[in-house]
């Protein structure tokens, strides 16, 4: 069975943030919600999950969602 990547099944949401900027929830079954932020605009954050998607989607299709052990 092919693994896939984490966040394959990942939900985001925009929230408000401190000052009136914004940030993003990302949600991923079976762990705690994380933050994103902050960002100017609700636009950027919206930008910012499609690329975020488009990442995960080309390192699915690629295979090279794997971390190297020691981080970067």
């Amino acid at each position: 069975m092919p693994k896939t990547h984490p966040h394959d099944e990942a939900t985001y949401r925009v929230t408000t943030f401190e000052g009136g900027r914004f940030a993003v929830e990302v949600s991923i079954p079976g762990s705690h919600p994380t933050t994103v932020s902050p960002f100017a605009s609700e636009a950027d954050a919206e930008a910012w999950i499609d690329k975020h998607r488009l990442q995960v989607q080309t390192q699915s299709q690629n295979g090279r969602w794997f971390r190297r052990a020691g981080g970067r």
